[in-house]
């Protein structure tokens, strides 16, 4: 899929998981729900970080442009040191690595340790990447047509308030985890979720997505998951725009209303 519509099903991913918990009798604080489905609409567009023409790609200038090229050469370099004979030939890293459930863990995990051992400037450093990426992913025609530092700046601002916001008592930064030293711990789990999100919307498309890898599947390693062939679709067809996107909308806006306790 492409951006916008990863973008979307990101945050109506975490919508509904805080519509899950309101029903569990674990609700989100309002920032936790706001904050996390923004963060999720980010890290939905972040396991594209290994195909150049990617929204991530370019999102942060020469950083994530060589960031892009290492991961390539890095997902490449796996992908031929696993694969079986009967996965098949390929010149490049995109739709490996980085689209599977194992990478989605480790990226989330890796983000829950760097906030609880971080501090401040970790969590705003965290909030910063993934309130750039919602904006791209959310406002992808406004976001393509305005210049990167303005794009910026609104991420930098968005984290810094975002920020001040879950550390007043009450807010959020100890939802779920309230043990000492345990505050944002839960920052990862949009990030795997995003992640996971952004793997079945590829794998809904015609290539399919290796999102169980490594696990074997038959003669595969990296089994590309998806339904079967005649229900996919191309990347960007009128099946994503006109169908997918309107259904994520209406499904976080559900989930939203959930999650508040309006139904």
């Amino acid at each position: 899929m492409m951006g916008p519509a990863h973008s979307l099903s990101g945050a109506a991913a975490w919508l509904g998981v805080g519509a899950a918990a309101a029903a569990a009798g674990h609700p989100m604080p309002w920032p936790v729900l706001a904050v996390g489905a923004l963060i999720c609409a980010g890290a939905a567009l972040a396991p594209d970080l290994d195909h150049k023409a990617a929204t991530i790609s370019r999102a942060f200038g020469p950083v994530s442009r060589t960031l892009c090229e290492v991961v390539d050469k890095l997902s490449y370099a796996v992908y031929k040191a696993t694969r079986t004979q009967g996965d098949p030939r390929r010149s490049g890293g995109h739709r490996t690595l980085t689209h599977t459930w194992l990478w989605a863990v480790l990226v989330g995990a890796g983000a829950s340790a760097l906030a609880i051992t971080g501090g401040r400037w970790a969590v705003l450093a965290i909030l910063f990447v993934h309130m750039v990426l919602a904006v791209e992913g959310l406002l992808w025609r406004a976001a393509r047509v305005s210049s990167d530092i303005l794009v910026w700046l609104l991420g930098a601002t968005s984290a810094w308030i975002l920020a001040d916001i879950l550390h007043k008592p009450g807010n959020g930064s100890d939802w779920l985890f309230t043990a000492p030293g345990q505050e944002y711990l839960w920052l990862g789990l949009p990030i795997v979720l995003g992640a996971i999100v952004h793997d079945i919307g590829d794998a809904l498309t015609v290539s399919g997505c290796p999102i169980l890898w490594p696990i074997p599947v038959g003669r595969k390693r990296w089994y590309p998951v998806g339904p079967p062939k005649p229900m996919r679709f191309r990347a960007g067809s009128w099946v994503e725009l006109k169908v997918l996107m309107p259904v994520f909308m209406l499904l976080g806006g559900i989930g939203c209303l959930g999650a508040l306790g309006v139904i």
